[in-house]
């Protein structure tokens, strides 16, 4: 082994210090995740599950335009594509109803 390797793992070994917990460490980590799960929750409610479904809206809109478009080019409808658009816009604008029950938060 080289010099400098050497070295480098006996500073390594020399300023590594453990880490000891003394107390009731569940508590502590059952208490953050609380307060952290609250946090994540204010988040994807009013961050989250918005831009979904902003993003989907937009695409349905979109879709049903390219739908009609090409009833009008080809004679034909096809709804799979907004239905399910439309399906997926429902779901996101109603899961902040009930999706923290599904979690548990």
């Amino acid at each position: 082994m080289k010099a400098g390797k050497a070295s480098k793992l006996l500073a390594a070994g020399l300023l590594c210090v453990p880490a000891l917990a003394s107390g009731d460490v569940a508590s502590a980590v059952e208490s953050t995740w609380k307060t952290a799960a609250e946090q994540i929750k204010s988040v994807v409610d009013k961050v989250v599950f918005p831009a979904l479904d902003m993003i989907l809206a937009v695409l349905f809109f979109v879709k049903v335009g390219s739908a009609y478009m090409d009833y009008r080019k080809h004679g034909q409808m096809d709804w799979t594509a907004p239905a399910i658009l439309f399906a997926c816009l429902v779901f996101t604008l109603t899961a902040p109803l009930y999706i923290w029950q599904i979690v548990g938060v």
